[in-house]
């Protein structure tokens, strides 16, 4: 029996397997047989109702197509497996049933990956397999590059989240992410709908930067010869609607933002915000309850789902404010702090981050993310947020010093934000323009504009509001079991292969003298003249103490960004012991986080632990730096994929 592949193809991605394929699709042209003029393949079943239904299709014919996924010739018979949208589905050929010419052509000339159309009879092997016995077998497509070796299970992530359409054909738990991502948002839409809500669209493209924190993307309007702005949320046109008589209204909205990237974070995502007049944050409150109830219900099939190990349940929900829940976790009582001096000591005391500007309501916000949100792990309404943090949110009446504002948080990680609308266009003026004027004293480039139409739609009177705005992808995220916000986007925000750093390029084990010259024509030629390196130490050091550091081959499970810090990186390493290990490391500058993960290093991990913004860090990366034309530049040490985790450098 000759096995000529297998369903974990073991074929390389070189140049002499697509050379191959290439001359098998010459030769079919030049039989007339080009599989890329075939425009239609008429279809009456699919992988899945063959199988649901077999007692009433066994013995009748049926037309199917799909994609070649493993192969297995055995003289005048083979067997191969195709799939299609519903699934996988064993097809038998036979060179007596099919005619030689024909079986001929489809053992010597079709390779996995193929897609081909195939009329035959529905039938049992004598294993007990539901099967279709081929009678024509059409070529409708040809692969011309074979599948990743062992793409099947692989852990590099990048190579995954960049070729998306080799990951899903490979692995149909990816496809179904996706699919119950469709279902997810099915529903979301289902449950406002029959709330009488109403579905808009607003500007993506917008006039000036508002005032709010996020970084925006900047493009430029031809015909107006004007600066836009892509938009960073859709809530003051879609409150403008609730001015207009639109008493409940939601839009499903991308929104885009320039800052970092990490498992939770992408620069551009799926939103939902939603807005009900004559409702506060308490009705909010009730409806993203009873909203996440009726998904997860409808979705996962209980209100108790698995989430990365643990077990949330998404029945019951606590509900504190900001100040107990900082009471409760930090031991500290904001209503202690007379004035902000007051506030600034505790934190000093505690070791928490000054704000930006350190007020008792900021400082109060810097305790709750220092020391409340890592263990708000079930669902938790955190609400009676800050006014220094809080700019459209309306003041509480009997403590102004507060807002109507809720967050939730589940896995310790926040999903939405929901305010009482601040209707006034008075207050909202002057905290508008408070915070523009609070962004350009830190950053005179910030191009940070009041929006005045929003001011006088407010001032035509917009009534009593609530709204809530959340993420669907961390919603996703949840319902779906993944860790990563890339792993339930089709297409996550990558960095081009090469990017400023240089290109690595591979040479085939027997490279021929063209292979080389094309390589050295192609390789990225870098410039050293420029380059400054520290000078080697003068004094020695003995092996004994050299021994002493251990250094480990450590493979990137998650990496993402510090908040509160602009250089530190935190990962999630894998050092072959199996307790994952946490590293701490100041490279934001050089890297960005999604760029690392899946990659192997090279840590020192008998360093005593440090703490770092509050996380301690076990261990070291290492880097190679130097200096260039004055610039310092760094480099990870990343190393060869196939050296397991934990594997000792000597």
């Amino acid at each position: 029996m000759a096995n000529e592949n297998t369903k974990n193809p073991n074929v390389g991605n070189d140049s002499s397997e697509i050379a191959v394929r290439r001359t098998k699709l010459a030769a079919l042209r030049e039989n007339g047989m080009d599989p890329f003029q075939i425009t239609k393949f008429e279809r009456n079943a699919c992988a899945a109702k063959i199988k649901e239904n077999f007692e009433s299709l066994q013995g009748k014919l049926c037309s199917i197509a799909g994609r070649i996924v493993s192969k297995r010739v055995m003289g005048k018979a083979s067997f191969f497996h195709i799939q299609d949208a519903s699934g996988e589905i064993q097809c038998y050929a036979r060179k007596d049933v099919m005619g030689e010419e024909p079986y001929m052509l489809y053992r010597k000339s079709f390779d996995i990956g193929d897609i081909v159309g195939i009329e035959g009879e529905v039938f049992r092997t004598d294993a007990g397999e539901i099967s279709v016995k081929c009678h024509v077998i059409q070529l409708l497509s040809k692969s011309l590059q074979p599948f990743p070796e062992k793409f099947h299970g692989l852990k590099d992530m990048d190579l995954r989240y960049r070729q998306r359409y080799v990951d899903l054909i490979v692995n149909p738990e990816v496809k179904e992410t996706f699919v119950k991502r469709s279902r997810i948002m099915r529903a979301l839409r289902s449950f406002l709908d029959n709330r009488g809500f109403l579905e808009v669209d607003t500007p993506i493209l917008t006039p000036f930067e508002i005032g709010a924190s996020a970084r925006p993307f900047f493009t430029h309007h031809n015909t107006l010869d004007m600066d836009m702005v892509l938009r960073i949320e859709t809530e003051l046109y879609l409150k403008r609607l609730i001015v207009g008589g639109m008493e409940k209204v939601y839009e499903v909205g991308r929104i885009f933002r320039n800052e970092g990237m990490d498992t939770k974070h992408n620069p551009e995502f799926t939103s939902i915000e939603l807005y009900q007049a004559y409702t506060d944050y308490y009705g909010m409150m009730d409806l993203v309850e009873d909203m996440m109830k009726t998904v997860a219900q409808e979705i996962c099939g209980s209100l108790v789902i698995p989430y990365q190990g643990k077990e949330i349940d998404l029945g019951h929900w606590e509900r504190m404010t900001m100040i107990e829940a900082v009471k409760k976790y930090a031991g500290v009582d904001f209503r202690d702090w007379e004035t902000d001096e007051d506030a600034i000591a505790c934190a000093k005391a505690h070791k928490v981050a000054l704000p930006e500007v350190p007020t008792k309501g900021a400082i109060l916000a810097e305790f709750f993310d220092a020391f409340v949100e890592e263990n708000l792990i079930q669902p938790t309404f955190i609400y009676d947020y800050p006014v220094e943090i809080s700019p459209l949110a309306k003041r509480k009446p009997e403590d102004p010093a507060f807002t109507e504002r809720f967050e939730y948080f589940i896995n310790a990680t926040e999903f939405g934000n929901a305010f009482s609308e601040l209707n006034d266009p008075l207050d909202q003026k002057e905290r508008m323009e408070r915070q523009v004027k609070e962004r350009q004293a830190l950053d005179p480039d910030c191009k940070a504009q009041v929006d005045y139409d929003y001011i006088n739609a407010l001032e035509y009177g917009m009534p009593p509001t609530g709204g809530l705005g959340f993420g669907v992808d961390r919603l996703i995220m949840l319902l779906t079991d993944s860790a990563s916000i890339r792993d339930v986007l089709l297409f996550p925000t990558m960095k081009p292969l090469g990017g400023n750093k240089a290109v690595k390029t591979e040479v085939p084990v027997a490279a021929t003298k063209e292979t080389l010259e094309t390589v050295a024509v192609n390789e990225k030629k870098i410039d050293f003249s420029k380059v400054e390196i520290e000078p080697l130490f003068s004094d020695f050091v003995d092996f004994d103490t050299f021994s002493k550091s251990d250094f480990r081959a450590v493979k990137v499970l998650a990496c993402e960004a510090v908040k509160k810090s602009k250089k530190l990186l935190q990962f999630i390493l894998d050092d072959g012991t199996g307790v994952d290990r946490t590293i701490l490391s100041g490279i934001h500058a050089y890297y960005e986080p999604e760029e690392l993960v899946g990659k192997t290093l090279i840590a020192i991990t008998n360093l005593p632990p440090r703490s770092m913004m509050g996380i301690e860090s076990c261990g070291m990366l290492l880097s190679a730096i130097h200096t260039e034309d004055g610039e310092e530049k760094l480099h990870l040490l990343m190393v060869d994929q196939e050296i397991p985790a934990g594997a000792k450098l000597y």
